[in-house]
């Protein structure tokens, strides 16, 4: 699929082609939010509803670069609405369009 033809000439033409459905987004310090894309700007600030985070905590492992390492535990919550701060943002991944 030419994907001129679907309007998305830009990366954030992916993002607003994403806006009131359901996304993925992964932030910083090892979270990530499902949730309903209301807005979002120039500098990846989001507004999102309906959001579940999912926090997982990393235990390092000894010999292994940072970041890397076995999850030890997973916390969710649920939220209404949320801001997001952009300079978390780590990826925005929109629904899948089969």
């Amino acid at each position: 699929m030419d994907p001129s033809s679907s309007g998305i000439q830009e990366p954030f033409d992916l993002i607003r082609l994403s806006l009131s459905e359901r996304v993925f987004v992964k932030l910083r310090g090892d979270r990530e939010l499902t949730g309903i894309l209301h807005a979002y700007d120039g500098h990846m600030n989001l507004i999102l509803s309906d959001v579940e985070e999912t926090v997982m905590i990393v235990d390092p492992v000894d010999g292994t670069y940072e970041g890397q390492g076995t999850v030890k535990v997973v916390a969710k919550r649920r939220m209404e609405m949320l801001f997001v701060r952009g300079d978390g943002v780590i990826l925005v991944s929109p629904p899948s369009r089969t």
